[in-house]
């Protein structure tokens, strides 16, 4: 009977990049805390297992042009996807549910010329390039963080590291003491473009002398702009941040 977390949960060309960590005492006792976990209650994690390692599994390492680190998952009920910021697209933008990062993320992209988001649903940006990275890849439902110190953080930060080795030209989008805390992880890295402001979630979002908007919502830290320059720039295809609803239906 399969196990339900395992490093072949993980995409070859991921474990590839990960090279010998899942030698290390580090991934023995992530392993074994999220068996733990999921054997005492399945049904209380976010997301479910097979989507921990969906990031993962819609950008392939050779696709990443892009990175997004949030800090986990959405801890309340029918929110967590396994991408970071992206909820299902049938939760409506007036709602209580919809998070105040995405309606932020949205206001951005709006003062940057792209128009709002048509719902909160990322997966188009991640098969676009955009790697959609929680430093924390599960989360006990409603219980923001609890899953911090099952030994995510040495996963995530050889990934970060070991992405920003081996690719020249990404862009990291590091919203927020908790992202920018993995700053010496990619500053060493030659060639990589690093765009730093507030986090986009409620009052945050206008804190800190970079802040992700304006107060007023009069403009915004120009992230997303900047990272479509930079990769054509670089020779590569800018990402296509809104897409209209017509073009969805005929993609």
């Amino acid at each position: 009977m399969k196990a339900l977390f395992s490093k072949d949960d993980i995409p070859s060309d991921w474990r590839a990049l990960l090279g010998n960590y899942f030698e290390s005492a580090d991934w023995q006792s992530l392993e074994k805390n999220l068996q733990t976990v999921l054997n005492a209650d399945p049904g209380a994690v976010r997301p479910e297992p097979q989507n921990f390692f969906k990031a993962l599994k819609l950008t392939p390492v050779d696709s990443v042009k892009v990175v997004i680190l949030g800090q986990d998952p959405y801890h309340s009920p029918g929110l967590a996807q396994g991408l970071a910021f992206s909820i299902p697209a049938e939760i409506a933008i007036n709602s209580r549910e919809f998070p105040s990062s995405l309606r932020n993320i949205s206001k951005a992209l709006a003062l940057e010329g792209f128009g709002q988001l048509p719902s909160g649903d990322l997966h188009n940006w991640a098969k676009q390039g955009v790697l959609l990275l929680n430093t924390a890849l599960s989360v006990r439902l409603g219980e923001a963080g609890s899953h911090a110190n099952l030994g995510w953080k040495s996963l995530i930060d050889h990934l970060i590291n070991a992405l920003s080795k081996s690719k020249p030209h990404l862009v990291w989008m590091l919203w927020g003491g908790h992202a920018q805390s993995k700053l010496p992880l990619i500053e060493d890295s030659q060639n990589q473009l690093i765009l730093q402001s507030s986090h986009p979630s409620g009052l945050g979002v206008y804190k800190t002398d970079k802040p992700f908007l304006e107060p007023g919502a009069k403009a915004s830290c120009n992230h997303f702009s900047s990272t479509n320059q930079w990769l054509i720039e670089h020779k590569s295809s800018p990402i296509r941040w809104v897409e209209s609803v017509q073009n969805d239906l005929f993609s």
